[in-house]
């Protein structure tokens, strides 16, 4: 009887209406914080020490005197396995996990397994683990891209007290032999696409007991080596023998590790960030008190799993009972799945956002006429209404706006950004042209995902939002950078998180764990924020990778890179700098089509698009943009980059300019492409000495 007034709860509370942000009464500060806080409006400020010190800790203001570690409604969830139970009790019959790829590889439209039958398998295959011998606590790889079966692998990990370490399916092989050694990895889970770069380097991992064949077929599984002691084995194979043999669970207490998340670092080898359930827990209650999903939500899964991103988003959609379909595989294809899936809720990340821009608004300049003026008509009328609180007219949404939302399948109602800063009037853009929602929020591995989060409701942009209620955080002083908790009008420091939302540490690390925890419990991400009015929190500059010009300048490239992104010529951008130099230089990797548009309107004859970008009236077309976005982002004359280099292959993985995360790795960068770089700094170097002297 408690199972169905629970499911009924459950399924009822989408059919609430939401409250709107004047309404919002949770807004509102708690009145038995009296002495102790000052309100701010989405945070509250608290002082570090009570009897001394600075009024600098900021909380949220839906819980300014404690922070959360489980679901208000739900305080027995303390691990990913109560988690699930609880989702298999109250929505067991409910989808949960669609594919298109049918048997025999063709696809189709989505197919779906409940809750109750992902239980099942689940189930099945950690007793399949427990068959073939691998103990509690053993680490368990996941070596594939988002499919359901990775959801159930990890499933199994948190019923049987396993650990899951995730291998980017992009790692090259000398990064997934380093973290499996590391991380004595035990049984890997694959696909048949990656099985013979493991088997390639199998002899070199010796702590491997188990394949496990994703996707694979019984009668082509091959033979290893004796001497490997390695057994192969598909998926289906051990979910027959867990089923013949099933096993009770083993539950994790709160405190155990749930896995252990290796991240791409730019330099170096990847460290492993090791997160607990209730870390996970934590920062997955704390955020639901800002961001409301529901059982008629639809979520499509294509973010990498391996990326703590899409994998809290994951936890949270499981307690609501959402249906969570995966993308084909191919991004290429991403439209197609949209449009069959027809997503209620959508997350990216900037990369992606900026390109539906960049195709929207090139598309209505092409129009032209009539088109563009009307599409320009809408979204300022559009654009107004939304300022100043009102309802914008449906009109618009007809004549223009549902054409573009179809693009997304048309039902989307949650949009979210995270990963990198998402620019103000790329989630203008967003907000007008899709309609609903479109949040922005900020976070990390190591703080177990999001650190901060935009509220429904909030109509500003240029911010990550407020703190989430399961931690806190404090701007501290970087004096080398001139960043100040005293500065005017607005505090600014170097971003600093706590609460039980931070991670262990890094696995078999402690000299580094001590570099960014410090002696109370304070995680120091890197990251310069400012706080804006209301307790909100904006990312304005990176303390990592910053270097000096022989000025005496403090640079931050990333911040820079972000600015030039609106750049319609530019799909990627290196910023590179040194204290030899008193200029910054750029390596532009192309977006083709715009260039060879742009080509073509000025009469530009060319063989390929290697000649084009090599021709000089290329750079300074693009050259002149960029400084036209420099310009509008209010960008200093010394974080200009004076000199680029265009170039027709883009930053990959395959070429190691990228980390899985997609950001550059810049001392492979500033490697790879010398030549070009000293080339530019050897022509400024011409064009300043050839300058007339006073």
């Amino acid at each position: 009887m408690e199972n169905a007034q629970r499911r009924l709860r459950a399924v009822s509370a989408h059919l609430q209406p939401p409250a709107t942000a004047a309404s919002c009464g949770s807004l509102a500060v708690n009145p038995t914080a009296g002495e102790y806080v000052h309100a701010q409006g989405y945070s509250v400020v608290l002082p570090e020490k009570l009897q001394t010190g600075k009024w600098n800790v900021y909380r949220s203001a839906r819980s300014p005197l404690r922070l959360i570690s489980r679901y208000p409604d739900n305080p027995d969830i303390g691990t990913l396995h109560d988690n699930f139970a609880y989702a298999v009790e109250t929505f067991r019959d409910c989808r949960y996990l669609g594919t298109r790829i049918r048997a025999d590889g063709t696809i189709g439209e989505y197919k779906w397994i409940t809750y109750g039958e992902a239980s099942t398998s689940r189930t099945a295959v950690g007793s399949g683990l427990i068959y073939h011998g691998i103990p509690e606590g053993a680490r368990i790889g996941l070596y594939f891209i988002n499919r359901h079966e990775w959801i159930i692998v990890d499933h199994a990990c948190a019923s049987y007290s396993y650990v899951s370490v995730p291998l980017y399916d992009t790692l090259g092989p000398d990064a997934v032999q380093f973290i499996v050694n590391h991380a004595t990895v035990e049984v890997i889970f694959c696909m048949p696409q990656t099985l013979s770069i493991l088997l390639s380097f199998i002899a070199q991992m010796s702590c491997v007991r188990l394949i496990v064949v994703v996707g694979g077929d019984d009668a082509n599984m091959p033979s290893t080596p004796v001497t490997s002691g390695v057994q192969i084995i598909t998926f289906s194979r051990l979910l027959v023998q867990g089923k013949a043999s099933p096993q009770p669970f083993r539950p994790p207490k709160p405190e155990d590790v749930a896995t252990i998340c290796y991240t791409s670092g730019t330099t170096g080898t990847p460290k492993g960030a090791v997160l607990s359930h209730e870390n996970l827990i934590a920062n997955v209650a704390g955020s639901s008190l800002n961001i409301k999903f529901y059982p008629s939500d639809v979520y499509i899964s294509y973010l990498p799993l391996a990326h703590i991103y899409e994998r809290v988003n994951q936890i949270a959609l499981l307690h609501c009972g959402v249906a969570v379909g995966f993308y084909q595989g191919d991004n290429l294809k991403l439209m197609d799945d949209l449009a069959v899936l027809r997503p209620t809720v959508f997350a990216s990340v900037p990369r992606l956002y900026n390109r539906i821009y960049a195709a929207i608004t090139n598309a209505v300049k092409e129009s032209g006429g009539l088109k563009e003026k009307l599409f320009y008509s809408a979204y300022n009328a559009k654009r107004q209404a939304i300022i100043k609180g009102r309802n914008p007219s449906p009109m618009w949404d007809k004549l223009v706006f549902n054409k573009i939302k179809a693009r997304l399948g048309g039902r989307v109602r949650l949009m979210s950004s995270g990963a990198s800063p998402l620019s103000a009037d790329v989630m203008e853009f967003l907000r007008i042209c899709f309609g609903g929602e479109v949040i922005e929020g900020y976070g990390m591995t190591e703080t177990s995902c999001i650190v901060t989060a935009m509220d429904i409701g909030d109509a500003s942009i240029g911010h990550v939002g407020s703190p989430i209620s399961s931690c806190e955080v404090k701007l501290v002083d970087v004096p080398e950078m001139n960043y100040t908790s005293d500065d005017q009008p607005y505090p600014r420091g170097e971003i600093c998180v706590r609460g039980p939302t931070i991670f262990r540490g890094y696995y078999k690390d402690e000299v580094q764990t001590k570099e960014v925890i410090d002696e109370d419990g304070w995680l120091h991400t890197g990251d310069i924020g400012l706080w804006l009015p209301g307790g909100r929190l904006k990312i304005i500059d990176r303390k990592k990778n910053i270097f000096k010009l022989a000025q005496g300048e403090y640079i931050a490239p990333e911040k820079i890179e972000n600015v030039y992104a609106k750049c319609k010529f530019i799909a990627q951008c290196f910023i590179y700098g040194d204290s030899f130099n008193s200029y910054l230089v750029a390596i532009v990797a192309v977006e083709p089509e715009v260039l060879k548009a742009w080509a073509a309107s000025e009469g530009i004859q060319y063989e390929d698009l290697r000649q084009l970008c090599a021709d000089p009236r290329a750079r300074a077309a693009v050259l002149a943009d960029m400084d036209s976005i420099g310009k509008e982002a209010q960008l200093r004359g010394f974080e200009f980059a004076k000199a680029i280099t265009l170039v027709a292959e883009p930053f990959t993985l395959e070429n190691g300019l990228l980390t899985p995360t997609f950001k550059v790795k810049r001392p492979q960068a500033k490697a790879y492409f010398a030549k070009e770089i000293s080339d530019m700094y050897a022509e400024l170097q011409e064009t300043e000495t050839a300058k007339p002297k006073l």
